[in-house]
């Protein structure tokens, strides 16, 4: 069996850019656009960024830690290289999709792999109105915001707002406030992956909200409409001993 064609791309960092030149160097490689796989060089912030750029093509992306969190990369080793690729165990993800209407009229879409996220915009607290599959789940969240993660974004932001953790084959999305005020029990929620939440923006000229999808941001929402978008594959390698469903196990019980 012939090996795969590699690419190599790398973050705007000093040690992400010389493993671009030394692996350059040892091993053949092609553009992206003509990869089999896409080894990147990074943190997690750039390794999101990756999957993004290549979501259309679906290539499958190898990351290797050269930046300040490693959570969804693999230990940098030049070493057996092409081996540890060809031997690498597949995750599958699946974006969400986010439906943004505007305060003055307007319509985006956007896709995120972590989560997407409301956010008071000034000084008020947001208030917010969700639904869940056409049916009112809480009339009224007094917050500075709330999220929707998928389980691969349920360590990231999900986990710092005290969100669940979510193992990625329980066909979950995390549902968590951000320092709700009213209901003050409420903590959020566990949804099937299949759910489509509605949140829809209270009094939004008087206390606007943003809705952010990974890196894309939009401001003055009205209305945001969050599903799980089954029609995009991303697909992540990660070496067997360091998969990254057992790396979400572990973080359940970091100290």
């Amino acid at each position: 069996m012939s090996a795969p064609a590699v690419a190599f791309v790398a973050a705007d960092s000093d040690a992400a850019r010389d493993a671009l030149v030394r692996l350059g160097d040892r091993f053949p490689h092609v553009p992206p656009e003509r990869a089999d796989v896409i080894v990147a060089l990074g943190g997690d912030g750039f390794m999101l960024q990756t999957m993004h750029r290549h979501l259309e093509r679906g290539t499958p992306i190898y990351g290797m830690h050269r930046g300040t969190v490693g959570f969804l990369l693999n230990e940098y080793r030049e070493e057996r290289l092409i081996e540890r690729i060809a031997a690498a165990e597949r995750v599958t993800l699946y974006p969400l999709r986010m439906e943004a209407d505007t305060l003055g009229g307007g319509h985006q879409t956007a896709l995120a792999i972590n989560e997407v996220s409301l956010l008071r915009q000034l000084r008020q607290a947001a208030k917010i109105r969700i639904r869940v599959d056409g049916i009112e789940r809480l009339p009224e969240l007094i917050c500075d915001g709330v999220l929707l993660a998928s389980p691969a974004g349920s360590t990231a932001y999900n986990f710092s707002a005290h969100g669940p953790i979510i193992p990625l084959g329980a066909g979950l999305l995390a549902l968590t406030p951000i320092s709700a005020f009213r209901p003050r029990r409420w903590r959020g929620a566990l949804l099937p992956h299949r759910a489509r939440v509605a949140f829809e923006v209270l009094e939004a000229d008087k206390r606007p909200v943003s809705a952010t999808a990974d890196h894309t941001e939009v401001r003055d929402v009205v209305r945001v409409i969050v599903a799980e978008d089954r029609s995009i594959r991303l697909t992540l390698l990660f070496d067997p001993e360091h998969n990254l469903e057992e790396r979400v196990l572990q973080e359940q019980f970091a100290p």
